[in-house]
C-alpha cells in the first residue's frame, strides 16, 4: 500500500507541474520585437503582489525528472521566491551530468549566466547559453558546447521550451540585467533533492555527484538566496569563508574554509530534519529500485503531442510518468536480460544493486550526506562514464544544434574585490 501511495504521489507531482505552465495566449507571429517583448500583465501583477521590483535579480532552477524550469525572483527583502514555473517541452538523455560532446546529456550543476549568454539570433527563436562547461566540468575533463535553454521544443543536450515560454524566460533575464544584475545563477538538478527522492535514487551511479549538488540545494532552501559557488579539489563548495591567503583552484586541494556560524546552525537543523525523513524513506523503499526510463520511453508516452507537427518538434515526457518502482530482483533480471547484448549502462546498474548493503539501516548509514557545506571530506565524484545514452531515434539527431552566441564567452570577469560577500547578503540587513 505504501508503495502504491508513493507511485500516486509521483504521478500527481507530474500532473501538478503542468498546471503552472499556462501562458497568456501569445501569437508568436505577431510579436514585433521578441528581444524587448514585455512580460504579460499577469506576471507583473504577481510580482507586485509578492513585493518584487520589476528589475530585481532572478535565479533559474531546473528539475530534469519532473521536467520543470522555475524562475525565482528577489523580493524587496532580498529573499527569493518563485514567480514562474514552466513544463520543459524537451530535454534529451537521462538523469545524470553531461560528460562529453555528443552524449546527448543535458547539463547538471551550477552555472552563471551573463548578458553575453543571451542569444537573440538563435535558430530556435530565442536562447540562453547555459555556460557549460563551467569550472567544475572542466576540472572533470567534461566536454560539450552550444548547450542552451531555447525554444522550438527539440533537444540534443539542451533544455528546450516552447517559443511562448522562452519569450517569457528571456524577458525575465533581460529585465534583471537591466536592473543591474551581472550574473544569473542557473541551478540544474536531476530532481528536487528531498529525502524521498534521494532515497528513491540511492542506487544510481550518479548518487555521489548528486549528494554534492544537494549541499548547494540545501543552502538555497535554508537562505532563499543563490549560494556563492566555488570549485576546488574537483568539487563544488558553497558559501565558504576563507582567509585572504586562501586560493581556490578547480583541481587543487581546497584551502582551509569555514561556514558562517549562523548559516552553519541553520544547515545543521535542516540536515537533522532531512536525516529523519531519509531514514523513513529508505525503510519504505527497502527492496525496491527505481527504473529510470530512456529518452525513447519518455517520448513514447507523449507521442500524441507530435501529431500534425513538424518532425523537428520532439517533446519528451517526464521521467516520473515513464519510470516505475520495481523489486530489486525484477530490476536485476531486466538489466541482466539487456546485457545479453553488451550494454555498459545495464551492467553498471546491476552492479549498483548487487553491491548495496543488505539492510535498510546499513544503506541509510552509507548514503548519509555531509552535515554541512564546510565539511572537509571531499565528495566522491565518480569518474566520467564512457557512455551515458544510446539514443536510436533518428528524428532527434537530425535537428540542427543551436547557433552559438558569438559573445557567449566574452563576458567580463567580476574582480573578487568587487563582489559583495555572500554572508552580508544572507545576514539580516
Amino acid at each position: 500500500m505504501r508503495l502504491k501511495n508513493i507511485a500516486f504521489i509521483l504521478l500527481m507531482a507530474t500532473t501538478l507541474a503542468g498546471c503552472n505552465d499556462t501562458l497568456d495566449s501569445v501569437d508568436i507571429s505577431t510579436v514585433k520585437n521578441k528581444v524587448e517583448h514585455p512580460l504579460p500583465a499577469r506576471r507583473v501583477a504577481e510580482m507586485q503582489k509578492k513585493n518584487m521590483p520589476r528589475t530585481s535579480p532572478i535565479m533559474i532552477r531546473i528539475f530534469k525528472e519532473e521536467g520543470v524550469l522555475e524562475v525565482w525572483k528577489a523580493k524587496t527583502d532580498n529573499r527569493f521566491d518563485v514567480i514562474a514555473s514552466y513544463q520543459i517541452c524537451a530535454w534529451s538523455g537521462k538523469l545524470g551530468p553531461k560528460v562529453k560532446e555528443g552524449d546527448r546529456q543535458a547539463p547538471e550543476g551550477f552555472y552563471n549566466l551573463t548578458p553575453a549568454h543571451l542569444n537573440p539570433n538563435s535558430k530556435y527563436y530565442l536562447a540562453i547559453n547555459t555556460g557549460f562547461p563551467n569550472r567544475f566540468d572542466q576540472a572533470m575533463g567534461r566536454t560539450g558546447s552550444n548547450l542552451m535553454i531555447h525554444g522550438a521544443c527539440s533537444s540534443s543536450g539542451c533544455y528546450s521550451m516552447t517559443d511562448e515560454q522562452v519569450l517569457e524566460i528571456y524577458a525575465f533575464a533581460r529585465d534583471a540585467f537591466k536592473g543591474g544584475q551581472t550574473s544569473v545563477q542557473l541551478q540544474a538538478f536531476p530532481f528536487r533533492m528531498t529525502a524521498d527522492n534521494m532515497a528513491r535514487h540511492r542506487n544510481s551511479e550518479h548518487y555521489d555527484f548528486w549528494k554534492m549538488l544537494k549541499v548547494g540545494y540545501d543552502n538555497f532552501e535554508v537562505t532563499k538566496r543563490p549560494p556563492e559557488v566555488n570549485v576546488c579539489d574537483k568539487k563544488y563548495v558553497f558559501n565558504q569563508q576563507m582567509d585572504a591567503s586562501g586560493k581556490l583552484g578547480s583541481a587543487q586541494a581546497c584551502p582551509p574554509m569555514s561556514t558562517p556560524p549562523a548559516l552553519a546552525m541553520a544547515l545543521a537543523s535542516y540536515e537533522k530534519t532531512y536525516e529523519v525523513a531519509y531514514e523513513k524513506a529508505v525503510k519504505k523503499l527497502d527492496g525496491m529500485v527505481w527504473y529510470e526510463p530512456s529518452e525513447a520511453e519518455r517520448k513514447a508516452i507523449v507521442a500524441d503531442k507530435r501529431k500534425g507537427r513538424d518532425l523537428a518538434y520532439a517533446p519528451t515526457g517526464t521521467s516520473l510518468a515513464a519510470g516505475k518502482l520495481m523489486k530489486e530482483e525484477e530490476f536485476a533480471a531486466l538489466m541482466q536480460k539487456r546485457t545479453a547484448t553488451p550494454n555498459k549502462s545495464a551492467q553498471t546498474a546491476v552492479a549498483a544493486v548487487s553491491s548495496r548493503p543488505s539492510t535498510a539501516a546499513e544503506r541509510m548509514k552509507q548514503d548519509r550526506l555531509p552535515q554541512a557545506a564546510g565539511d572537509q571530506a571531499p565528495a566522491q565524484v565518480p569518474a566520467p562514464a564512457e557512455t551515458q545514452v544510446a539514443n536510436t531515434e533518428g528524428t532527434a539527431t537530425t535537428v540542427p544544434i543551436p547557433a552559438q552566441n558569438p559573445l557567449a564567452y566574452a563576458a567580463p570577469q567580476i574582480p573578487d574585490d568587487k563582489k559583495k560577500p555572500f554572508w552580508k547578503f544572507w545576514a539580516k540587513e
